[in-house]
Parts: structure tokens; C-alpha cells; sequence
């Protein structure tokens, strides 16, 4: 009678090599959960995380301006680095409540936390806890203005470009958990924390005022796609067997960064007291319903 069983008490060649190939699988699967993931029953297990230390008197300390640029060029831009530092301290404020010291910086710190969770895939990533937050000190510095089209007496707005750069100690610390739903759901997680400070940003800003045959007017200012971004991450991945600093990490994140930058350069303010924010939306959505029908 013919031999129908898969393994036998002599094993064949090829039953040792597929209980080979199995038992490596096995070892693996082992290394993986035990090493790097958590399982699921100790979710309550956190990892030691350490953010960057704020005792560094540097790391508060103020950025100075650079006064490599040419007196004329100053000039041309120094009304605009004033406004600009204004409306970077009122965000500043308002993320905070209001609030200063110790007080403002735990109202900010929930507050992102908060928007991170909102937004997180929740199918595989667990929740996002924020550990510390850097607002920053210094506003992007704007220099030699220029004025790229002077439509005068059409009726097209005159479009005026500047060189932006942003140096400053924003930063944020943060951790969380990939959840790995293979080979079964919550089969492990993996321990992830960041510390993600921005280096520099460099990029032209056009600045173009609204029309006077326009029916919402609005300024417009907007960043081209190839700015110049620069963040410093330092990373832990793993809850046993350490990952440090994992390139591949750094890049998706600054990927990340580049494309939400690219898809929200554009900024259109109404006018006060010529214009509302409805009608505003309401042409801009129109002029987008019209570029579309053209491109078809």
C-alpha cells in the first residue's frame, strides 16, 4: 500500500527540508514578537523615553538675524519681518491660551496631542501621547523684496516675490505604537517614540495683492514646491532590542512634512470690511470648478 502520510519516523530529505524551512519560520516569528514587539496582553508596558532636556541654555536661546543682507534689501523688507514676528506671536499665544510659562506650554502640548489622535489611521497606529513641545523663540526672516510683474493700469495684481528663511528651536517629542494585524488581529505592536525639531526652511514667498475687479478680494501669498526643508529626528524603535535613529524613519517623515507643506502653500486672507469668509470660499471653490472643466 502506498505510503500517504506527510512524515514518517524516517524522515525523508524532503520532510527534513520543509520542517527546516518551518522551524526558521518559527524562529523568526519568536524573534520579532519577543525582541522588538509587545505583545498584546502588556499594551500597559511603556518604553523609556527621554525627550531632549531643556536645562541647554542654548535651546531657548533667541535666534539671531542674519546681517549678511544689504542695507537696501533690509529696508525693503523690514515692514514685513515686523508684521510677520506679530502674527507668529499671536498663534504663539492662542495655542497657548494666553497663557505663559509652564502653564502655556502643557495648554499647546494637549492641544497638538489632541490634533494628532484626530487625524492618526487608528487601524494601525495606537494613540499618539505627546511628551513635550518647543513652540519656538524667533518668525521666518523675509529679504529682498522685488516686484516679479508690474501690471500697472491692468487689471491683473502687481505680484511681489521674497527670500524667506526660518531657523528656530521648534520641536516636538512624541511615541506611540504601529500595531501589526498579521498574522491575527493585534498580533504585536511596535514601540515608536520621536523627537522631530525643525534645522531650516528656506523658500520664496510670492505675495500677490487682491484685485479691484475682483468679487472677494483677497491677498494671496503662497509658497513654490521647491523649498528647502531641513529636520533633525531622533528616533527609538523597538521595546527590547533597541532601534536607533533609523534613516528610512527620518526620510518618511520629512516626506511627510514636504507634502502637507506642498498641498496647504497657498494662504488667501479676506480683507477686513471689503470681504467675507464665505464668499471667499465660495469664488475660490468656483475657480477651482472652472480649472477643472478645463482641463477636461
Amino acid at each position: 500500500m502506498g505510503n500517504n502520510y506527510i512524515f514518517s519516523l524516517t524522515p525523508t530529505f524532503t520532510q527534513g527540508l520543509v520542517l527546516g524551512q518551518l522551524s526558521i519560520l518559527v524562529l523568526l516569528a519568536l524573534v520579532l514578537k519577543y525582541l522588538f514587539f509587545i505583545p498584546p496582553e502588556s499594551e500597559s508596558e511603556t518604553v523609556p523615553f527621554h525627550p531632549l532636556s531643556n536645562s541647554n541654555p542654548s535651546w531657548h536661546q533667541h535666534v539671531e538675524e542674519d546681517d549678511t543682507d544689504s542695507a537696501p534689501e533690509k529696508e525693503s523688507a523690514h515692514w514685513f519681518n515686523i508684521l510677520a514676528r506679530q502674527v507668529v506671536e499671536v498663534y504663539r499665544a492662542k495655542l497657548q491660551n494666553n497663557l505663559t510659562g509652564y502653564e502655556g506650554i502643557e495648554v499647546a502640548r494637549r492641544k497638538i496631542e489632541d490634533h494628532a489622535n484626530e487625524l492618526r489611521p487608528r487601524a494601525f497606529l495606537d494613540h499618539i501621547t505627546v511628551h513635550s513641545v518647543d513652540l519656538g523663540m524667533s518668525a521666518p526672516k523675509l529679504s529682498n523684496a522685488r516686484v516679479v510683474n508690474d501690471n500697472d493700469g491692468d487689471s491683473a495684481p502687481t505680484t511681489i516675490e521674497f527670500d524667506m528663511s526660518y531657523t528656530d528651536t521648534i520641536s516636538v517629542s512624541l511615541s506611540t505604537s504601529y500595531l501589526f494585524n498579521y498574522p491575527m488581529s493585534s498580533f504585536a505592536r511596535l514601540p515608536v517614540s520621536l523627537t522631530i525639531s525643525l534645522s531650516l526652511f528656506e523658500s520664496k514667498v510670492t505675495l500677490v495683492p487682491p484685485s479691484p475687479a475682483s468679487a472677494a478680494p483677497v491677498l494671496t501669498i503662497s509658497l513654490p514646491q521647491d523649498f528647502t526643508l531641513s529636520l533633525k529626528t531622533t528616533s527609538l524603535m523597538g521595546s527590547r532590542a533597541m532601534l536607533r535613529d533609523v534613516p528610512k524613519l527620518h526620510e518618511l517623515i520629512e516626506y511627510q512634512v514636504r507634502k502637507v507643506l506642498a498641498l496647504r502653500g497657498t494662504w488667501k486672507v479676506v480683507l477686513p470690511g471689503v470681504g467675507s469668509l464665505a464668499t471667499a470660499q465660495h469664488h475660490d471653490e468656483v475657480e477651482k470648478e472652472q480649472a477643472t472643466n478645463e482641463q477636461g
